[in-house]
């Protein structure tokens, strides 16, 4: 009889363990969450972000991320002068959505889509991020506009993107994980001049580290 009551106590002790395990296990696997220069967290479907360079040299800001004047719009790095607020464009404003819409934290390493408030007056395109065709003259692939927001799938895998963590800050990343049958290319978000001498975003092996400010 002592056996059979040490044996049911050993193993009620051995369910609680591994119960408290998974509890453990379950808590940690879930990704940090991305904080902007603030320190709060970035929090989806909510606009008003902007995009900033992790490194500011000289008395200039290199580099807001910004839709262009032509359609459809490219993702351009501009030139601002620092603390001038009149060069944060409303245009230059993003939002920024998870796969999971009931989430309203944008966590590092997690899928999203990314997205421009508003276009030029010319422009009706849709402003949603999305890595375009391989360029034949330069060979480069540039991030543009022209995605749409979620429906994961083979139609849409060039919409998405993540964030990751590096010394520094953060770095857009290219490497979706939405559609398990697709054979994509896993590639860091970096900066490529083209021929007008445009600063555009495109996939490099060279990261180009970002912060981001909430604008109120």
């Amino acid at each position: 009889m002592k056996n059979k009551v040490l044996f049911g106590f050993s193993y009620l002790i051995f369910i609680i363990f591994q119960q408290t395990n998974l509890c453990i296990c379950s808590a940690k696997s879930q990704p940090p969450a991305v904080r902007d220069l603030a320190g709060k967290e970035l929090r989806g479907r909510i606009p008003g972000y902007f995009i900033l360079p992790a490194v500011i040299s000289g008395s200039e800001i290199d580099g807001v991320l910004l839709s262009n004047e032509t359609c459809p719009p490219h993702v351009i790095q501009e030139n601002i002068q620092e603390n001038n607020a009149t060069h944060f464009k409303r245009e230059s404003l993003l939002s920024f959505n998870p796969l999971d819409m009931k989430k309203g934290v944008i966590r590092t390493s997690s899928d999203i889509n990314i997205g421009f408030l508003d276009a030029s007056e010319d422009c009706t395109s849709s402003l949603v991020w999305k890595v375009q065709e391989k360029d034949p003259l330069t060979g480069n692939y540039y991030v543009g506009v022209g995605g749409v927001v979620g429906n994961p799938g083979p139609q849409t895998v060039n919409n998405w993107f993540k964030i990751e963590k590096t010394k520094l800050a953060y770095k857009l990343r290219f490497c979706p994980s939405v559609c398990k049958t697709c054979k994509v290319m896993c590639k860091d978000i970096g900066i490529v001049k083209d021929k007008n001498g445009k600063r555009r975003l495109a996939l490099s092996d060279v990261p180009f580290e970002v912060t981001f400010r909430f604008v109120v």
